[in-house]
């Protein structure tokens, strides 16, 4: 029997995350603060643990998927957190969280032995689902070589440093060009469907142009067109993580001239439509401004 591993945090990303662990054979215990999320991981072969701290007490490596930096620390730190437990080796954090964050929590867990592996992904719940995920590892390398093997579960694994802080880091660099992206994209289509633009024609040009993102090729003709707005991923989720950036480029120097304006549009974003919308309603609160609905005219070319 392998050795188990713990999976904590199983939401959207972290519910799939944690079946690809499961599928990839390992024997797999969890937590989650909703019960049904749990259930449908025990269903599968999983065992349930009623604290983070019980995870700890049955697994070496404790990988978690968090929403905010605060939960994170909780769940490291906390009074039952996986300091607690008797048998954890690694906290392996898949969420993000920021720099200065992985640092603090590294810190305090280098002080009671345990390994820190500082390793957001980026991918969507498509790649959560598919195991294509990004994963951007910061670790010493001797950590990295026992850690890493276990990541390729669940995508394709960069070593991107070797001090905690530097996936963080990565992974902000990578949501500020997704979350501008977005907001851009969100403009422009808006802007030329006023116009008289068919929006599908417009995302046809764009993405055989130089125009073509990550907005234009995937959300768009996934939850903006057929206004689903389901795309999986918060708002407020989208928020936090610009504003963690902003944050990052402040302290270290940076000028933020667009990145303050992409903050901006989606703090508003998260104020009109709700922290938990989906965040392809940028979209909408764009459109209402500018008296106009993005639908199309035309089905999408083949």
């Amino acid at each position: 029997m392998t050795e188990a591993i713990g999976f904590i945090g199983l939401g959207k990303m972290g519910g799939p995350m944690a079946g690809r662990f499961l599928d990839a054979g390992h024997t797999l215990v969890v937590y989650d603060v909703r019960e049904e999320a749990v259930a449908a991981l025990v269903g599968r072969g999983a065992t349930a643990a009623p604290s983070p701290a019980a995870v700890a007490s049955e697994a070496g490596t404790i990988i978690v998927s968090l929403p905010t930096p605060d939960i994170v620390k909780d769940v490291a730190l906390g009074r039952n957190g996986i300091v607690a437990g008797g048998k954890v080796k690694n906290f392996v954090d898949l969420s993000t969280s920021g720099p200065d964050m992985a640092r603090e929590i590294a810190a305090a867990l280098a002080v009671r032995g345990i390994g820190f592996v500082d390793s957001p992904v980026s991918g969507g719940v498509a790649g959560a689902r598919a195991g294509t995920l990004a994963v951007m590892v910061a670790c010493p390398d001797e950590l990295f070589a026992e850690i890493g093997p276990l990541l390729e579960a669940i995508g394709i694994v960069f070593h991107v440093g070797t001090e905690a802080g530097l996936g963080q880091t990565m992974k902000l660099a990578n949501n500020l060009l997704t979350a501008s992206a977005l907001a851009l994209s969100a403009e422009a289509i808006v802007m030329g469907t006023k116009a008289g633009l068919d929006p599908q024609i417009m995302l046809d040009v764009i993405n055989a142009g130089s125009g073509r993102n990550s907005a234009t090729q995937d959300k768009f003709s996934r939850a903006i067109l057929p206004r689903s707005f389901d795309f999986g991923f918060a708002t407020g989720l989208m928020q936090k993580d610009v504003a963690l950036y902003v944050q990052v480029a402040r302290k270290l120097g940076v000028p933020i001239d667009v990145a303050g304006a992409v903050e901006t549009i989606w703090t508003k974003t998260a104020a009109e439509f709700g922290r938990d919308s989906d965040f392809t309603n940028i979209v909408r609160g764009i459109e209402q401004r500018a008296g106009v609905e993005v639908k199309p005219k035309t089905k999408p070319n083949p």
